[in-house]
């Protein structure tokens, strides 16, 4: 590890994407109107070890709307809230095999979702969340605790998400006919698009993530655990199995590290004991992950030869 120039690794990267960035790689999602108009040239990459040293590249500071990334942090905040039971009572733990808001697999097997970090799972998590109360200023306050800024939601982007919608209200509208949804839908729905749009940089998710590199221990203050260490496994678990949707076994075998998309274009990725990162390129493959993210961290992974394997 210390024979490497992360820096100098980084740059790297942006570099050999840069000519395929400005062509605009991959299909931004279109589907969400305030997605549409964000320029599908950018990118940006950026990381923070475990003893906090960062380094970024590219378009590393510039905003984006983290969409489903936020599942990560929602998962944590309700790891911190609920016992174990309370979260997996409805909710599964096995990857879905099928595209992030199907609703093939919600109706056999009865409203329960297979996984948090698909849509419906994410669903179920934003209403147990809403059941504690304050859910939405919960979760500004951990975020931005664990980066050391100010993190907020683009209105613009949660109206949007709930003025087309249509299927999470039809995924969430499922789940409450089967009694797995406690609140209105309208509420879990609420909280579940403002996460959605959450707005951050490569560098603070990078940053904010760090407590999964080590062993739940806050990135920010060592006297501090975000999760226990046992949980911490669970997430990263959790992001490699069902983090990528239906591409998830992809991930493993091309990159072969933890990871969480959205289709905002990022991507956040963990190697445990060692380091966080995340990656941001609008463009999105036929999964919805970024096209040129998940490239970026397949040479990353080459360069580095950091994986869980």
């Amino acid at each position: 590890m210390a024979a490497v120039d992360l820096q100098a690794v980084l740059d790297g990267i942006a570099a050999t994407l840069a000519p395929r960035a400005a062509a605009g790689a991959g299909k931004v999602a279109d589907y969400i109107p305030a997605l549409a108009r964000v320029p599908a040239a950018h990118f940006g990459i950026a990381l923070c070890t475990r003893d906090g040293t960062q380094a970024a590249a590219g378009d590393a500071h510039q905003p984006f709307s983290i969409q489903s990334i936020s599942k990560l942090f929602t998962l944590t905040l309700a790891m911190q809230t609920l016992e174990d039971g309370e979260i997996w009572q409805r909710i599964g733990r096995e990857p879905s095999g099928n595209p992030f808001n199907s609703l093939v697999q919600l109706e056999s097997e009865r409203g329960v979702p297979r996984n948090p970090f698909i849509n419906a799972g994410a669903i179920a998590v934003a209403d147990r969340l809403v059941t504690h109360g304050d859910a939405k200023r919960r979760l500004l306050e951990l975020l931005s605790g664990l980066c050391g800024e100010t993190i907020a939601f683009d209105e613009e982007v949660a109206a949007s998400e709930a003025a087309t919608g249509y299927r999470n209200i039809a995924l969430a509208n499922f789940m409450k006919s089967f009694q797995r949804i406690d609140n209105p839908v309208e509420a879990a729905l609420d909280m579940y698009f403002h996460q959605c749009s959450v707005a951050m940089s490569c560098a603070q998710v990078a940053r904010a993530a760090g407590y999964l590199c080590r062993d739940g221990l806050h990135p920010l203050d060592d006297s501090s655990q975000v999760v226990t260490e046992r949980q911490a496994r669970r997430l990263n678990a959790l992001m490699l199995t069902c983090g990528t949707y239906d591409a998830a076994g992809e991930f493993a075998y091309r990159i072969g590290l933890p990871c969480k998309s959205g289709v905002g274009g990022g991507i956040v990725a963990v190697v445990p004991d060692t380091l966080s990162l995340c990656v941001w390129s609008p463009g999105l493959d036929h999964s919805g992950n970024s096209a040129l993210g998940m490239e970026a961290l397949e040479l990353f992974v080459g360069a580095t030869g950091l994986s869980v394997f």
